[in-house]
């Protein structure tokens, strides 16, 4: 195994730095913080502007709900395989080493990675693609994880979330690599506004959305290092393959050598930088390894199969029987008893009550919310005598 470290140089200039006092002026200063409100959620000495956002989002009752959804696989009751829970808590950990080295602002960094799969669906990616098509099909709107992950914070639950910490949720997509992530600014939620509306309207502005802090950025880079080695992990755990499938490239094979080869390689491009940077030998390597992944995880048939002949058909089954449900008023429907009634209960002041919601959004919303197990019981509850089932691999499988 190959474990780079920063070069001496770079290495002793940091501790310089820190020691004199004269680290790069590079984060977001807390006194620029922009809220929807800004006469509310005043920052104080305990609690600093993210810090409040931090608070909003893990208080979240959706917050919970990581604990057990699908990162990449779905059909194994193995607590060993990694959840959506875990990931934002390495995503969360592994921007904040490189936010601490390059002097960012690290409560943002937290807040944006804590937030930023919170609208995510059931099932992984398999989840959002086929809610995505049922919202449009139904609509002509489209469904995003990450631009669903905002509405989750400031429409769902009208938090005052900061407008950071949401573009830095809405900018997050780490299915898109670069080599250099220059943030953009944005000045009010007017234009955030208007991108998030792009959005729904047409898919490909979602690969369009910057962020527009360096911490959104170091946030955005760090996603894509979490999962990158860490699904290698939980493919090997699943029988799916082992480590030796994949080739050995500059940024190592193993979880732990990616991480701190592109930490160290991203740290040594971008200190006092107006940018966050690797090298092309790292960024080709990521690239590689990421394309890799794609081909022998995420595209396997392993992987895929039951998710389009089981859990496809059982998606559009319930969205089609919950809005059924909601446009004929049926009370005792779950989407009243569960999931309307549980977003009523946490009280906010709303612009609109809940349930005036379009009911494609309120449905979309529902299913979106749910974990794996619930979405398996509930469609079991709703549909007693279907034949769709998923069979788990148990730990002793």
């Amino acid at each position: 195994m190959l474990y780079e470290k920063l070069t001496d140089e770079l290495s002793c200039k940091i501790e310089e730095d820190r020691k004199n006092n004269s680290l790069p002026n590079s984060a977001f200063k807390d006194s620029d913080v922009i809220r929807r409100y800004n006469d509310r959620d005043k920052a104080t000495v305990i609690r600093t502007p993210f810090i409040r956002d931090i608070d909003k989002i893990m208080h979240c009752p959706f917050y919970n709900r990581y604990a057990d959804k699908t990162q990449v696989f779905s059909f194994y009751k193995n607590d060993d395989i990694t959840r959506r829970g875990l990931h934002v808590q390495l995503v969360s950990r592994i921007a904040r080493t490189i936010g601490k080295a390059l002097s960012l602002n690290l409560d943002l960094i937290e807040a944006i990675a804590l937030g930023h799969d919170i609208g995510h669906t059931p099932f992984g990616h398999a989840g959002e693609e086929f809610l995505d098509q049922l919202l449009f099909e139904h609509t002509g709107r489209h469904f995003s994880h990450n631009i669903h992950s905002v509405r989750v914070l400031d429409k769902i639950f009208p938090y005052n979330i900061s407008l950071q910490t949401l573009c830095g949720i809405a900018a997050h997509d780490g299915e898109m690599e670069l080599s250099e992530y220059y943030p953009k600014p944005l000045e009010s939620f007017e234009d955030f506004d208007s991108q998030i509306e792009a959005c729904y309207t047409d898919k490909k502005n979602v690969k369009k959305l910057t962020p527009s802090t360096l911490e959104g950025c170091v946030m955005r880079i760090s996603d894509i290092i979490a999962y990158l080695g860490k699904d290698r992990q939980d493919a090997e755990k699943a029988n799916v393959l082992t480590t030796d499938a994949y080739e050995d490239c500059a940024i190592g094979t193993y979880n732990a050598e990616i991480i701190n080869n592109l930490i160290v390689n991203i740290v040594e491009n971008s200190y006092g930088k107006p940018y966050i940077k690797m090298d092309t030998e790292h960024f080709e390597a990521l690239k590689k390894a990421k394309a890799d992944n794609y081909s022998l995880i995420y595209k396997n048939d392993v992987v895929k199969a039951e998710m389009e002949s089981i859990v496809r058909p059982m998606m559009r089954q319930m969205y089609e029987k919950l809005l059924a449900d909601l446009e004929n008023g049926n009370q005792s429907s779950p989407i009243f008893t569960h999931h309307i009634a549980y977003v009523n209960k946490a009280f906010y002041k709303r612009e609109m009550p809940y349930e005036q919601t379009e009911p494609n959004q309120i449905v979309t919303d529902y299913i979106a919310s749910m974990t794996d197990d619930y979405f398996v019981d509930l469609y079991a509850f709703l549909f007693k005598d279907s034949d769709l089932k998923i069979n788990y691999k148990g730990y002793f499988d």
